[in-house]
């Protein structure tokens, strides 16, 4: 079993069932990497299109909902069906970024120069997390792969509970507001969502020595991507709130 990733799209046997390859036909890091590059393309041509319409006054709610939805359904597919993620993640990355481009649009009205704060600090949080990890300061240890995967299923649990409680017109306390308290948990979130990229590191990294087939270079770009589209949503809602008082 070669481990596992708090990230929902990466988990201990997504490796496993692929099965052996060797040479060109294996995944390598890479590899991965420059898909990884290819698809944030993608999503941030997305993202510019909503993005623009938006400060043209145009109506990007219909793109926003679209993007959300057909981005999720595209998600499970590739989840469980690895084969399709070099046809599907090019896809998803483009309607995901249909969906992010309006969502920070509308932060940007709020808060100017939110978007820009919220997307340096992603890229930090990144490149150190990666300079860590190739340091080995951070190691995904079997205990730090639970203790995350467990914190990340909480945080799942949480925003599930919230949306559906909300379909009622009941809220959770602190989880929306500025105060103290709601920023502490939105600090956690963040942290919890970093996190999830020292075990997507890793995750690559143990694939790509097992000899993945090559299409899981897709599928590990792809769960890299959902990990830092995460990490930007929260970093967004936590400035928000910081900006707000």
């Amino acid at each position: 079993m070669i481990g596992r990733s708090g990230n929902p799209t990466l988990n201990e046997r997504t490796f496993e069932r692929t099965g052996q390859q060797s040479g060109q036909d294996a995944m390598t890091i890479n590899g991965t990497v420059n898909k990884a590059f290819i698809t944030l393309a993608i999503l941030l041509g997305g993202a510019f299109s909503t993005w623009s319409m938006y400060f043209e006054d145009r109506n990007v709610a219909s793109y926003a909902i679209t993007g959300a939805i057909v981005g999720f359904v595209l998600a499970l597919i590739i989840s469980f069906r690895p084969t399709a993620a070099p046809f599907l993640v090019p896809v998803y990355a483009l309607f995901e970024g249909l969906f992010l481009g309006a969502l920070s649009a509308n932060y940007q009205s709020l808060y100017n120069g939110i978007t820009l704060q919220a997307s340096l600090l992603t890229i930090g949080v990144f490149l150190a997390l990666l300079l860590a990890y190739k340091l080995r300061l951070i190691q995904a240890t079997r205990n730090f792969r639970l203790g995350i995967f467990a914190a990340t299923g909480g945080i799942a649990i949480m925003y599930l509970l919230s949306f559906v409680l909300g379909m009622f017109g009941v809220t959770i306390p602190y989880l929306h507001d500025n105060s103290l308290l709601g920023i502490g948990i939105s600090l956690v979130i963040v942290v919890v969502a970093a996190l999830n990229l020292v075990l997507d590191f890793d995750f690559i990294e143990s694939g790509a020595k097992q000899g993945a087939p090559k299409y899981m270079e897709w599928y590990g770009a792809f769960g890299l991507m959902v990990t830092l589209v995460w990490l930007y949503i929260e970093l967004l809602r936590l400035l928000s709130k910081l900006r707000s008082r």
